[in-house]
């Protein structure tokens, strides 16, 4: 589903679980299909108010109804057109959905209660833990008075470098303090091509803008963003005391820096295909690769147990380091990493630092005309550190057993379609049917939260101490991710929290993750009839198992392993309708010319694994949906409010996309995310499903009922 969005700890760089959605999460660790909560982070108030309750959502919003549209011609106009007339984004937003924003927002906010209350009245231990660490993140006065003094370690050890060569010994000081450190990633993770062992893996990193292309692209657009981020940078260097001259070349030597490190990383694009990021090294090959960056020094700094063999991901981007380390002084990196941790920093330093931060990040960047409300930052801050401890209270209060047990029979429809659609499908063998098959009984579903809870009795927690608590849990994270090394993989755990309103399917275990956030109204409600729960929750469980059979889900087998199941033949017929619908997605605007800019289209190649599981997903979702009926002695063309069940269906699926986004952040996304945009995940999906055209009695030929469509699943 993502939003957004957020990065899987293990293999964020790699290959990311695949997820469904783009738009508000209540904060997951995951890169998501929520693009809002990443951006959020960086543009947030210092306001303490309190927060509105929001207002519920409903299952299906006849209003939102668009009735001067065709359906045939627009169905998104059609089904959205007076929602987004009516609810521009809001200024301390840069995207606003009726799905997942309106969603986002209930959930944030019954989450804010559960912390609020915990920070000023703990009724037990665990309480006690998340309520202290939100006390700290609201407390904006003791921010104040403490200015810079709790980077001034980090600060003191960057300022102790003297030589290049010994990088490796300040990324560990920084590292084993919980300091910023983000030359490179480095994590424990399955392996590729033997899910059942857990190994060491490395990759790029290193780049503060959206993406490589905001570095070397020579289009003016991108050339002005550059002014005006070394421009930014240079007030923030000078925030931080340094003359204006000093200041001027730091922000010189990051953007060098950075620039260098954009031309040897690997594009989005490159690194969605599996066989590109896998490459096993011994540590002495990977010391051979980088010889200037002492290798020793570093895996002692980060105290993980013993290896011979990790996988680099991206080879390429440490022979740049390498070169770096040779050519760069040791105060060209001095400046990198004061930036490093200035910048990731900002939201929580003092009101000067933030209000600049917010200037580029915020407004330039993705067009947010206000910062976020802090205890917006502070509830996803909490989540993001303390998730398992929240989500055991906020199941409790808002997902009742009732609403897991029906998901599980939800599941088992949509993997009884699954299974039909594949004995059906015209291109495949009858041999790669039967893996196919085999892959999808072996999917392991996750509904609502994890069997067992994380332990965070390790993590120290001050209620007087933000950014302690943020480094401290720095390392708690780091250590629990490292401490995975050579142990047997743990089946049960999340990569999402309990609130997140969200989902998603991760390749090497196979299995789907509904999150309790996202298993709500308007996804998911008691009181609807099937088709708008198909329409909504169906197709959020069928595009999930539909990523297990997407370009990227397909070279992985039932258990998880990288492995070619389907044969040459098949393959060669899976990618030609896979590039049918590259082509088809090429072609979609995703924000117009204007002021001299020319039209950004998507990148069908960016966005292929998330446009076959929308497509995959309306197609089985559907399918469930008839089975539903039949079995309730109902018809696809019974009316409920003027419009038949088939209908409904389609709505309740548009509806989940309706949404405004801001102009920049539109733009970035076309660039950066690998989901769609609302309009070309509802127009894009119905009119490669034939089913919709005759559900609305359109005309073959027209846009949304073509004579040619392409179909993968």
């Amino acid at each position: 589903m993502k939003s957004s969005s957020i990065t899987i700890p293990c293999r964020a760089f790699v290959l990311s679980a695949s997820v469904l959605l783009i738009a508000a999460t209540v904060f997951s660790t995951q890169e998501v299909f929520a693009q809002d909560g990443l951006s959020s982070l960086r543009s947030v108030s210092l306001d303490d108010s309190a927060p509105t309750p929001p207002k519920p959502v409903g299952s299906l919003d006849l209003s939102a109804i668009d009735k001067t549209a065709d359906p045939c011609t627009d169905f998104y106009q059609y089904a959205c057109g007076n929602w987004i007339k009516n609810n521009p984004v809001p200024g301390d937003q840069i995207r606003w959905a009726r799905s997942f924003s309106l969603l986002g927002e209930r959930n944030r906010y019954l989450l804010w209660q559960e912390l609020d209350a915990a920070a000023k009245d703990p009724k037990t231990p665990l309480e006690k833990k998340y309520g202290d660490y939100f006390a700290s993140c609201m407390n904006t006065g003791l921010v104040e008075r403490k200015g810079l003094k709790p980077l001034e370690p980090a600060f003191k050890d960057i300022d102790s470098l003297t030589d290049s060569k010994k990088l490796a010994s300040l990324i560990g000081k920084l590292l084993e303090s919980g300091s910023v450190a983000t030359l490179f990633r480095f994590s424990v993770t399955q392996d590729d091509k033997d899910s059942s062992k857990q190994i060491a893996e490395t990759g790029q990193a290193g780049l503060s803008l959206p993406d490589r292309d905001y570095y070397l692209s020579d289009s003016e657009h991108f050339k002005t963003i550059r002014e005006q981020y070394v421009a930014h940078m240079t007030k923030m260097f000078t925030l931080a005391g340094d003359s204006p001259d000093k200041a001027a070349k730091e922000a010189a030597d990051v953007l060098r820096i950075e620039t260098a490190l954009a031309k040897g990383s690997m594009s989005r694009t490159e690194m969605r295909t599996p066989e590109n990021v896998y490459h096993i090294y011994t540590i002495e090959k990977l010391e051979e690769l980088s010889p200037n960056f002492d290798w020793p020094v570093y895996w002692k700094a980060i105290r993980i147990g013993h290896f011979d063999t990790l996988n680099v991901a991206t080879p390429e981007f440490f022979k740049t380091v390498n070169q770096l380390i040779e050519t760069e002084p040791a105060d060209a990196w001095k400046s990198y990493f004061r930036w490093q941790n200035l910048h990731s920093l900002a939201t929580n330093l003092p009101k000067t630092f933030f209000d600049e931060n917010f200037e580029f990040f915020g407004k330039t960047l993705a067009g947010q005309k206000e910062p976020t409300p802090r205890w917006r930052q502070c509830t996803a801050m909490t989540d993001q550190a303390l998730g398992e401890a929240v989500g055991q209270d906020w199941v409790k209060a808002h997902f009742p057993p009732q609403a897991k047990a029906s998901m599980d029979q939800l599941v088992l429809a949509l993997e009884k379609s699954l299974g039909d659609d594949i004995k059906t499908l015209p291109w495949m063998s009858d041999e790669t049917k039967k893996a196919a098959e085999e892959k999808l009984s072996l999917i392991r579903n996750k509904i609502g939260y994890p069997e067992k809870w994380r332990d965070y009795s390790a993590l120290e927690i001050k209620r007087d101490d933000l950014m302690g608590n943020i480094h401290r849990d720095a390392v708690f994270q780091r250590n629990y991710r490292l401490s995975k090394l050579g142990k047997p993989v743990d089946e049960k755990e999340w990569g999402m929290t309990p609130p997140t309103v969200n989902a998603y399917y991760n390749p090497s275990m196979n299995d789907i993750n509904f999150p309790a956030g996202v298993l709500q109204p308007p996804f998911f409600d008691f009181t609807a009839d099937p088709a708008v729960n198909f329409g909504g929750i169906g197709v959020v469980i069928g595009h999930e198992m539909t990523h297990g059979f997407d370009d990227q889900g397909s070279k992985y087998d039932g258990h998880g392993n990288r492995i070619e199941w389907q044969t040459a033949e098949d393959r060669k017929k899976f990618t030609e309708r896979t590039d049918c619908e590259v082509a088809e997605y090429d072609g979609f605007e995703a924000s117009p010319a204007h002021d001299g800019m020319p039209a950004q289209n998507l990148k069908g190649a960016l966005t292929l694994g998330e446009n076959t599981a929308d497509n995959g997903g309306l197609r089985i979702a559907y399918m469930a949906l008839l089975d539903t009926l039949a079995a309730e002695h109902k018809s696809i063309d019974d009316k409920i409010d003027g419009y038949t069940e088939a209908q409904r269906y389609f709505l309740g699926f548009g509806q989940v996309w309706c949404q405004n986004q801001t102009d920049q952040s539109a733009r970035q996304s076309a660039l950066t995310d690998p989901h769609s945009p609302g309009r070309w995940r509802a127009n894009g999906s119905v009119q490669n499903f034939e089913e919709f055209g005759k559900a609305f009695g359109c005309k073959k030929g027209q846009p949304m009922y073509p004579e040619h469509s392409c179909r993968v699943w």
